[in-house]
């Protein structure tokens, strides 16, 4: 597997402990695990794969400190690479869940990178969420608040889906 990079914003260290589990099932060392509140957006250019994740916050927003990661990853030209996206988020708020993985999409879109790691959402109940892509999900979907005895089958699923697209 080429080099793989996971970036990552926690608030209340949900993500920070998903992106560690993420790193073990695809044999990630600490180095290359990111938080991007520390972080320099030019880091991005370091890794042939990167793997972003986010928690859902108010209203379907990102986490804090991707606002700032995200603007200056901007200017970066990641033609060539890939990303991969997994969230963090409650399915009670029904019509916003995970939707910050929508959000890394649309404001990675335009970078140049491919996007893998599409999944099925189809064990959550919600009504809307911007990280639907059809009948799949942009990324991977997580919800440790209603179903954390869903969260390492999905891990192990979709690493193993990640392996064969990078």
């Amino acid at each position: 597997m080429k080099k793989t990079g996971i970036f990552y914003g926690s608030a209340t260290g949900t993500t920070a402990d998903v992106a560690q589990r993420i790193a073990a099932k695809l044999g990630i060392a600490d180095a290359d695990i990111h938080d991007v509140a520390g972080t320099a957006p030019d880091t991005l250019g370091a890794y042939e794969n990167l793997i972003l994740g986010s928690s859902t916050w108010g209203s379907g927003e990102l986490e804090d400190d991707w606002y700032d990661f995200a603007d200056g990853a901007s200017s970066l030209d990641l033609s060539g690479k890939k990303i991969a996206l997994f969230g963090c988020g409650d399915e009670t708020m029904s019509d916003t869940f995970c939707d910050a993985v929508g959000e890394l999409f649309a404001r990675f879109k335009k970078s140049g990178a491919v996007f893998i790691g599409e999944f099925p959402a189809d064990a959550y109940k919600f009504t809307e969420s911007k990280a639907t892509n059809g009948n799949t999900m942009r990324g991977l979907l997580i919800d440790e608040v209603n179903h954390p005895e869903m969260t390492d089958d999905r891990i192990l699923m979709w690493t193993e889906q990640l392996k064969k697209e990078m």
